[in-house]
């Protein structure tokens, strides 16, 4: 399902599309899109947007996310790699590893990880690919935040 609307996040301003997973949908493999998503139901699987991704406070994804900007109320088993803004609300749970430009962790949230900020979205080292091109499977993030424990 898809609703036209415009974005009302002060770090998008474009027009863009909003693609739905409700509440009761489960879905399992990579899911991208150029505009927003919001997430109600379960994901598992990478998850890309070239704009905003809102995972709602039903909202479930166990792999790797990447996003222009993202505000999670719900649940994310595995790193999330944020080009601009992340924003864990009060109602948020977050186990694996964050790199962003700018983080704001209201109070309630739990992370569980390491978190990297400056530059979002961009591997540091020798590796010169952006994070968008290197999506590791759910299965290797599941085993990943299972072994951090």
């Amino acid at each position: 399902m898809a609703l036209k609307m415009k974005s009302s996040n002060e770090d998008s301003s474009s027009y863009g599309v909003m693609n739905l997973i409700a509440s009761g949908t489960y879905l399992e493999g990579t899911i991208e899109t150029k505009g927003s998503l919001r997430v109600d139901g379960k994901v598992k699987g990478t998850v890309r947007t070239g704009d905003m991704l809102h995972v709602g406070p039903s909202g479930e994804i166990i792999g790797e996310v990447y996003a222009k900007v993202a505000r999670v109320a719900g649940k994310i088993e595995g790193d999330i790699n944020v080009e601009q803004k992340l924003t864990l609300e009060a109602t948020s749970t977050l186990n694996g590893n964050l790199k962003t430009a700018k983080l704001m962790i209201d109070e309630g949230a739990v992370f569980n990880g390491k978190a990297e900020m400056g530059k979002g979205g961009v591997v540091s080292g020798n590796d010169k690919k952006t994070l968008f091109e290197k999506p590791r499977s759910a299965e290797e993030m599941v085993s990943g935040v299972a072994q951090k424990k």
